[in-house]
């Protein structure tokens, strides 16, 4: 075997980011979780280790060390003359701020969650079973809230719906809405609030989410206007609905065909469905770069297994990409389906009956 030394020091060299990444995914999940980030940004100056431990009620020694990590990662400054540690703007707006539209924490509980399932997901590499949504932990349903919201708050009243023909107009009127897949009701909340002489009713098949987004429908103030149902995809009440949307979340389902079939089934004669998917291109070497990375690893713990839990189990991951969606929604039936407009991160299609 003959070793390219120049290709082995870059490859090592991946490595030592990618091992660090890793382990500094739990370092962002503690500074989350116990509001390092925002005690940080709410001081509004540097702090030092014992400052920032007196701040969040946290031991000084532990935070010491997170901060140097912190600081090593990039996440955090430091000032070496006081050695003193602060928040750039672009810092707190991204690590402190739950309302920006860049705010990271949630994609890193996600990841640490994710991982949770390893051992098992490894066992269905052999057995080819599947490994539903409801089976992960827990930590996982948050951190997809975290990670989802703030694209969410950013583009869906702003680009998304206006993007799509008719819609918006309805929903100012008044319009009867449905949000398949809801999770913890990020989305149908934030609709409720733009839209405030539309009705909302949310469906996810994991009871607990729904317990969640019943809360936060109460605290956004929305409650009188917003329901929350336990129900899957193909079965969920309801028909004559002007709007029905799914966020990222049909790539994920075991049945997708049978679940758009009952989506056009449900929808008023000129409705429209709104579908949210990760962004991908058809071609497996056009997606091989670090947001195709994101999704094909997700997709292989979360995705794919949550799909061949299911019947049918099409499993057709995180990277389906617009060609394979359109077989899908066409052969449910839909005459009309068309890439409305997308981010970086997201492709949004339109499909009218």
């Amino acid at each position: 075997m003959s070793v390219n030394q120049e290709k082995l020091n870059q490859l090592l060299g991946q490595f030592v980011a990618d091992f660090g990444a890793s382990l500094h995914a739990g370092m962002v999940v503690i500074g989350e979780k116990l509001g390092l980030y925002k005690a940080m940004a709410k001081a509004e100056r540097p702090v030092t280790s014992g400052e920032l431990a007196q701040l969040t009620d946290t031991n000084e020694r532990y935070v010491r060390e997170w901060l140097c990590s912190q600081a090593a990662g990039g996440y955090v400054s430091f000032d070496a003359s006081t050695q003193e540690y602060f928040l750039s703007e672009e810092q707190s707006f991204a690590l402190s701020d739950e309302k920006s539209p860049a705010y990271l924490p949630g994609a890193f509980l996600v990841a640490v969650s994710a991982l949770r399932a390893v051992p098992k997901i490894s066992e269905r590499f052999r057995t080819g079973e599947g490994f539903g949504w409801h089976e992960h932990d827990a930590g996982l349903f948050h951190g997809t809230e975290l990670f989802f919201r703030p694209g969410y708050a950013a583009n869906l009243v702003s680009s998304w719906i206006p993007s799509l023909s008719k819609v918006e107009a309805k929903l100012k009127a008044g319009a009867k809405v449905a949000d398949v897949g809801c999770g913890l009701g990020s989305s149908t909340v934030l609709m409720a609030q733009a839209y405030p002489k539309s009705t909302f009713v949310g469906f996810d098949y994991h009871d607990h989410s729904i317990e969640l987004a019943r809360q936060r429908a109460a605290e956004g103030g929305v409650a009188d206007r917003v329901t929350f149902q336990t129900a899957s995809a193909k079965d969920y009440p309801g028909d004559g609905y002007d709007f029905v949307t799914f966020f990222d979340c049909l790539h994920d389902m075991g049945d997708p065909v049978g679940a758009a079939k009952h989506v056009r089934e449900s929808l008023s004669q000129d409705g429209t469905w709104m579908i949210v998917e990760p962004f991908a291109n058809d071609q497996v070497k056009d997606n091989l770069n670090p947001v195709g990375r994101i999704y094909y690893s997700a997709s292989t713990l979360l995705c794919t297994p949550a799909s061949l839990s299911q019947e049918v189990g099409l499993a057709l991951g995180a990277q389906a990409g617009e060609a394979r969606l359109r077989q899908v929604v066409t052969d449910a039936g839909f005459k009309t389906f068309r890439r409305a407009t997308e981010t970086p991160f997201n492709i949004i299609f339109e499909a009218r009956r």
